[in-house]
């Protein structure tokens, strides 16, 4: 789709009117909504605004980066400026998996629950509080590549030569991550954000075999202590992945913009909540494109059960009047 003007019937005055939960809140559960919701991906350590988004900015650099947690399982980690994150242990053994810990938060990363109570205290129910782990697939490729990787070379030799260390592994961190999405929850934070940023690397069916059945397995625990808790799934260049997605058991499915909007919500069904998925590019663009593929991406999704956001994390360099552009357009939407 060309950059051309705005369709209209898409943007109206802004109504006034507090409500009694968040908008997204009631969009994950299907109520009947003004507006789609709206928030922004960031990747991690490579954007930042300043005023009065500081407080909340400040909050998630202390618990945003989904590695968080792999110290206190004894994996010690490090995020190097430039290359990423480095595991000092790469883990390519059973007896290296029986060294990893059981994940206890409350011991471990205490200064989470800390800033989201106190973020949640802050925001007053004027926007809904988002917690966020990584998937058991994704955080067991950091582990396994020491890092970052490019063809994954090191994790998938485990898998294909040695399943049964693979799965040991993703066991723990399933336990794990279920745990942390509780403690969240208890926190103050009133959805979570799963990131399966890797598991897109593995074929359907090997997805099948070494992540759906740990996301699931993820999202059984926690809705048996939190049942109203929505849980967002992530994983980028995941079209070819989209109707297995669904069956993790998530509330939402958060597309990239590699995904038509009509083919995603079309392929996902009417049950599940979409999220995204307007291209992180065109913030570099004018503001008429960026109007246009907001208004673009809204209309596909169709009435409800829609969170507009981007289909990845803000990119380096994006000028900051156009991510405030984008906020004011998609508040100033309505059905």
């Amino acid at each position: 789709m060309s950059c051309g003007k705005s369709r209209p019937g898409t943007v109206a005055e802004p109504k006034t009117g507090a409500a009694a939960e968040p908008l997204f809140l009631d969009a994950v559960r299907g109520k009947d909504v003004e507006r789609p919701p709206v928030w922004l991906m960031r990747q991690a350590g490579r954007y930042m605004k300043a005023g009065p988004l500081a407080l909340v900015i400040k909050m998630k650099e202390q618990y945003g980066n989904i590695l968080t947690p792999l110290s206190g399982m004894n994996i010690p980690f490090d995020i190097v400026k430039g290359k990423g994150p480095i595991i000092f242990d790469p883990i390519s053994t059973a007896a290296q998996v029986d060294e990893v810990r059981e994940f206890v938060p409350e011991e471990s990363v205490p200064y989470v629950g800390e800033a989201l109570t106190i973020l949640r205290k802050e925001v007053d129910n004027e926007a809904a509080v988002l917690g966020f782990v990584g998937a058991p697939f994704t955080l067991a490729s950091y582990v396994v590549e020491g890092g970052s990787s490019k063809h994954f070379s090191k994790v998938k030799r485990l898998a294909f030569s040695e399943p049964k260390v693979l799965h040991s592994l993703l066991k723990k961190f399933t336990k794990a991550m279920a745990r942390y999405i509780q403690y969240q929850a208890d926190k103050g934070a009133q959805a979570v954000q799963i990131f399966d940023s890797w598991a897109t690397e593995l074929g359907p069916v090997d997805f099948e075999e070494f992540s759906l059945p740990y996301l699931k397995q993820i999202v059984d625990i926690v809705k048996e202590t939190h049942p109203q808790l929505p849980l967002i799934l992530y994983a980028s260049g995941s079209g070819g992945l989209l109707e297995r997605l669904t069956l993790t058991g998530v509330d939402v499915v958060s597309l990239d913009w590699t995904v038509d909007m009509a083919d995603g919500r079309r392929r996902l069904g009417p049950n599940v909540v979409v999220q995204g998925n307007v291209d992180p590019g065109v913030l570099f663009g004018s503001k008429e494109c960026i109007t246009d593929r907001i208004n673009d991406t809204v209309r596909k999704a169709g009435r409800g059960k829609h969170i507009l956001n981007l289909g990845h994390g803000i990119v380096v360099g994006t000028p900051e009047e156009n991510v405030a552009h984008f906020f004011e357009v998609a508040k100033e939407i309505r059905y």
